[in-house]
């Protein structure tokens, strides 16, 4: 680039070849008697002449260079007859200066501007001991002055930050510190906070700069949420990973209630007073209150006293009157306390002289003899000892009576008042997983039962079924006796494969049975067969395909209109299989993540791929776990078909949270597999509590707790054996990750009743081995606890049942339930209706009309210059990988709307296919008939997906 010479509007002073070189201006001031003099900003070679050094109107600023765009070094001073830029000690070439010069009007004097520009490759090249830089000097008739320095570095700000945030929980009021050091950069980074994705306010918030940390003095409830760390200088801007913020409140007694009265009239009996959990209520997860929430002391209560008589006084004389009297005090004892007065007079009077002297000067008639008066007083006194002995029998009998209730009743707890000991009746919560759960901790609501709401249910026709016909019942190995499994299916018509082929279930135990379970309560429940099959459905397709499902099992199976030949029927099946982790190669940690699944007939032809739903158990995270799908060769080991996160032409595989779409072509038996990459790898157990009286003790009850990997299948087997026995459901089922971490399973129970319940010493805590539950696969893991009550008025149980791992996750099942059979029927399991139907067939089993199903096949099977084809329409479907697999097909769009299908079976909604085509006719041709329609029929096509 050569250099580039502008004239001022006011005065052409130079043209670009008569400016003066660098070595002639030297020469030129060596020539006159200098002196050195030093400007503010530089150094100056003063003359005796008059006049001014140049001074820098604009001097060289620090700059940075971002990415790969050069930048701009300028400088001006007046008055100047030249300027030069010098970086790092050595002077730039002439030819990369940019000059421009014009005259100040108000002083005459020259005022020059030069600017260069520096490259990144410039200040990389630069190896110096300190950073690359550049200065101006500028030479006048007097003298030269130089520039500050002004420094170039590369701008860049690293990825990853030095130091995330983590997550936290604090009490309210307390002090919440987030810390975060931002990635390396230059400049440095700014850093700010952001909370719920909104940028902080610094209300009660105090951040210190020098190591950004965010501090929070006393936290507010309101203070929980999302919070992210936000790094920026010129280059980039950094997000941190979010830190989540939970602010608890544990739970705060409330004072006492006055003690209520004492619960008997008379003697000894209980009192008690309570207080609630509520000053203040747990909140976001915070622990509940710690201690009773009622307490209970003895109280005596005086009993009444009835009066008795005393004994007679002595008869006194005889008076004028032939009379005597004698008399008697109600002393014996004394009525106390609402006691009843002696029954009785207390003034006795009698004749004392038999008759034989008048009375009120009356003669006294009637004289009895001598031996009749005695035969008289000997009656009395034998009914009078014969009223005292019934009285003291009946005193005996009502002491008794009260003695053998009160072993039954008040005795049991007057001892924990004796010994100085309350029993409790609530229980604490557990804190929950959810960490913005805000949400006041709830007393359970004794008059209503709970109803499990799954995939899983048994409609009537099903009860009665099950009810009338044990042999469809296969309980768990512990039950008495053995039976098969439930098998659903609908009729067929026989004889409809195609000729020389015939249903083959060679291979699939149909009639397999289990052994009985031994003693162990916490023994894992496996089978003694290699594979069993548990369900089973069948039904006949034709050339408008269909939908067959396993009920309440989360299997299905789609087979496309058109996948099979007209004029041609096949009976297809399905069967659920479990299979032994030790069925796979021995040098593989693997383990079955779902149930294995069986679909035929073999020899099936299909034109298309069929599309098979299957639950499974896996926490999905790629960077934890490789799964695989693979399928059972005839001499029963399994091969890969693919790994869900590669690309193959030969299946697909669509990984969702719960459940895997696969698109197959060939029949045979299937199953997810999954390797574990490291100790963070963890599959869903889910965990649930049953309960049901003893039979061999009335005062016995029995909780029995299972751990089963979390897929509608391996629950529905706990389900029918728990239905098949009684069973209680006592506390909704709940969901738990174990993880890979070779760590047991702990299974305790807490919080039982001492005073009232008794259970046997040594069986509070049981515990499962990691292999035992790592390859469960989908059988249920079961243990028990027998606990006693001491009388058969304690009705009611409350516990809590802990499920943890070791170094792991931990769930807490409160149980707060009835005793008494009559009291409290069973809790409904399921509440699913039309559970029974396992197959449907033609326009009912899709959501998609044939007709648009077909239009939009034939629209999106040919790419047009728009770009409308069927990648589009995956691409808007969210169907964003392998395709590969449907550029294979006959009919792509034909493939990947089967795969929406099954995506959408359970919702029916349309909604997202409909607006994913709206958005593709948006970016079509302005034509009218781009989808071989009018607009209106078009747009018809489109309400009718809505």
């Amino acid at each position: 680039m050569g250099r580039e010479t502008r004239r001022s509007p006011m005065m052409g002073q130079f043209t670009g070849g008569c400016y003066l070189t660098f070595g002639i201006l030297v020469l030129l001031g060596s020539r006159v008697p200098t002196t050195l003099a030093r400007g503010p900003r530089g150094e100056a070679l003063q003359h005796g002449q008059s006049g001014t050094l140049p001074h820098f109107l604009e001097e060289p600023t620090d700059a940075y260079i971002v990415k790969s765009n050069p930048i701009k070094l300028r400088c001006q001073a007046r008055p100047a007859l030249q300027i030069f830029f010098k970086c790092n000690g050595e002077w730039v070439h002439q030819s990369q200066h940019m000059s421009q010069e014009h005259t100040d009007l108000g002083t005459g004097l020259k005022i020059r501007e030069v600017m260069i520009n520096v490259s990144r490759q410039q200040v990389e090249d630069f190896h110096g001991p300190e950073d690359y830089w550049c200065l101006c000097v500028a030479w006048s008739h007097l003298g030269t002055s130089k520039s500050r320095k002004a420094t170039v570095r590369i701008a860049y700000l690293r990825k990853n930050f030095e130091q995330d945030p983590q997550g936290t929980e604090v009490p309210l009021n307390g002090m919440i510190v987030l810390h975060c050091r931002p990635p390396e950069g230059v400049p440095v980074a700014e850093v700010e906070w952001l909370k719920n994705e909104e940028p902080l306010s610094s209300d009660g918030v105090m951040d210190t700069r020098g190591d950004h940390n965010l501090i929070i003095a006393e936290a507010r409830l309101s203070d929980s949420g999302n919070y992210t760390c936000v790094a920026s200088n010129i280059v980039a801007k950094r997000r941190s990973a979010t830190a989540t913020v939970v602010v608890y409140v544990n739970g705060g007694w409330s004072s006492w209630t006055d003690w209520s009265p004492c619960n008997v009239r008379c003697g000894r009996g209980v009192q008690k007073r309570s207080r609630t959990c509520t000053n203040p209520a747990p909140l976001n997860g915070g622990a509940f209150c710690e201690g009773m929430s009622v307490q209970k002391s003895t109280c005596n209560t005086l009993c009444p006293v009835d009066g008795g008589w005393g004994e007679w006084t002595e008869w006194s004389v005889c008076s004028s009157d032939c009379d005597r009297h004698r008399s008697r005090e109600c002393t014996a004892p004394e009525p106390k306390h609402g006691g009843r007065l002696c029954d009785g007079v207390a003034l006795a009077t009698e004749n004392c002289t038999g008759g034989l002297c008048t009375q009120n000067r009356k003669l006294l008639h009637d004289v009895k003899p001598q031996g009749v008066e005695s035969s008289s007083d000997v009656a009395l006194y034998s009914g009078l000892a014969a009223g005292v002995v019934t009285v003291v029998l009946l005193i005996v009998a009502v002491t008794l009576y009260r003695r053998s209730q009160s072993e039954y009743g008040v005795d049991v707890i007057d001892s924990s008042a004796l010994t100085g000991g309350f029993q409790s009746f609530s229980f604490k919560t557990s804190r929950q997983a959810n960490p913005l759960l805000i949400n006041s901790s709830m007393q359970p609501d004794l008059t209503v039962s709970r109803t499990y709401t799954s995939p899983m249910c048994f409609q009537d026709s099903i009860d009665k079924e099950l009810m009338a016909e044990r042999s469809l019942l296969d309980p768990l190995p512990d039950l008495k006796g053995v039976s098969e499994r439930a098998e659903y299916h609908v009729m067929s018509h026989p004889q409809t494969f195609p000729r020389g082929l015939a249903p083959d279930y060679k291979g699939v135990a149909v009639g397999t049975t289990l052994g009985r379970r031994g003693k162990n309560l916490f023994t894992p429940q496996v089978s003694l067969t290699h594979s069993r099959p548990l369900h089973k459905a069948t039904a006949v397709f034709g050339h408008a395909g269909g939908r067959l499902v396993v009920p309440n099992t989360g299997i299905s199976l789609l087979v496309p209109h058109g996948g099979i030949a007209e004029d041609t029927t096949w009976e297809m099946y399905m069967i659920i299989n479990q299979e032994d982790s030790s069925s796979m190669s021995d040098d593989a940690p693997e383990i079955f993540l779902s149930p294995a699944v069986t679909y035929g007939p073999p020899g099936l032809d299909l034109s298309c791929p069929i599309a098979m739903t299957i639950a499974h158990c896996a926490e999905v995270a790629p960077e934890n776990w490789t799964i695989r799908l693979k399928r059972q060769l005839q001499d029963n080991k399994w091969e890969e078909v693919m790994s869900v996160d590669e690309e193959s032409t030969s299946c697909y595989c669509l990984l969702e949270a719960q459940r895997c779409h696969v698109l197959l072509e060939h029949p045979g038996r299937y199953a997810l597999v999954g390797e574990p990459l490291n100790q963070e790898a963890a599959k869903r157990l889910r965990l649930a509590v049953f309960g049901s009286p003893d039979n061999s003790n009335s005062l016995g009850f029995t909780l029995r707790v299972y751990c089963v990997d979390d897929t509608p299948h391996a629950f529905q087997e706990v389900a029918v054996g728990e239905r098949s026995r009684g069973g209680r459901l006592l506390e909704e089922p709940k969901m738990m990750l174990f993880r890979g971490n070779t760590f047991s399973l702990q299974v305790s129970i807490q919080d039982v009743p001492q005073l009232l319940w008794s259970i046997k010493p040594f069986t509070t805590c049981q515990e499962f081995s990691f292999s035992q539950v790592w390859a469960s696969n989908q059988r249920p893991l079961q243990c028990a606890f027998s606990l006693e009550r001491y009388s058969h008025s304690s009705s009611q149980l409350s516990c809590k049942i802990s499920v943890r791992q070791v170094k792991g996750e931990e769930q807490i099942l409160q149980v707060y339930t009835s005793v008494v059979e009559n009291e409290k029927g069973v809790v409904p399991f399921f509440t699913q209706s039309d559970c029974t139907i396992t197959s449907q067939t033609g326009s009912r089993a899709f959501k998609i009309p044939l007709s648009i199903r077909q239009r939009i096949s034939a629209t999106f099977d040919t790419a047009n210059a728009k770009g409308k084809d069927w990648q589009l329409l995956a691409q808007k479907l969210h169907i964003d990988r392998n395709l590969c697999y449907f550029a294979c097909q006959e009919s792509p769009s034909s493939v990947i709307l089967s795969l929406w299908e099954v995506q959408h079976q359970d919702s029916g909604d349309l909604d997202s296919l409909a607006s994913a085509l709206e958005e593709i006719s948006r970016v079509q041709s302005p034509r009218t008939d781009t989808l071989g329609c009018s607009r209106e029929e078009r747009d018809s096509e489109f309400s009718k997906l809505g």
